[in-house]
C-alpha cells in the first residue's frame, strides 16, 4: 500500500469509530498490507484486495475473551468492541439463520461480521470489516 491510500485508510477508520488513537501503519516486507493499532497496541491488519479491477481493503481483527459461553458472547464481544475502539455505539446482533457469526453495527450502520473461531480448541473471533474504495473518497 502506497502511502496516500494509508492516509486514506487511517482518515477513514479515525473518522468512522470517532476515535482520533487509532493508526494505520505500512508494512514494507507485504505490499499489500498494513497493521491497525489504537494507540500503541496492534489490534488488526489491512488487507488490499485488487482482484477483479475492483479495489477494496479488509480489516480482519482476532478477539480472544477467554472462556465465553455461547450465551454470554454476545455481551461480552459488544463490551470488548465498544472498550476497544472507545466507541459506545458500537454494537454486535445475531444473525438470522447463522450460528457460526455475527454481525457488527456502528449506530444503525452495518460494518462487518464477526466469525467465530473454533479450531484450536479455545474459542476465539474474527472481526472482518470491508472497506471499498469508494468509502474512502
Amino acid at each position: 500500500m502506497d502511502v496516500q491510500e494509508v492516509g486514506k485508510l487511517d482518515s477513514y477508520l479515525k473518522k468512522l469509530f470517532g476515535n482520533a488513537r487509532i493508526r494505520v501503519v505500512p508494512q514494507p516486507t507485504r505490499e499489500k498490507s498494513a497493521e491497525v493499532y489504537i494507540g500503541e497496541e496492534r489490534v488488526g491488519d489491512l488487507n488490499l484486495d485488487d482482484e477483479d479491477d475492483d479495489l477494496s481493503y479488509n480489516f480482519r481483527m482476532v478477539i480472544d475473551l477467554g472462556d465465553a459461553s455461547e450465551i454470554d458472547q454476545i455481551k461480552r464481544l459488544d463490551a470488548y468492541l465498544k472498550r476497544k475502539f472507545d466507541n459506545e455505539a458500537i454494537r454486535v446482533v445475531p444473525r438470522a439463520r447463522k450460528k457460526d457469526s455475527l454481525e457488527a453495527y456502528l449506530g444503525d450502520e452495518f460494518i462487518g461480521v464477526i466469525f467465530v473461531d473454533d479450531e484450536k480448541r479455545r474459542r476465539s473471533y474474527i472481526l472482518e470489516m470491508p472497506i471499498l474504495d469508494m468509502d474512502l473518497a
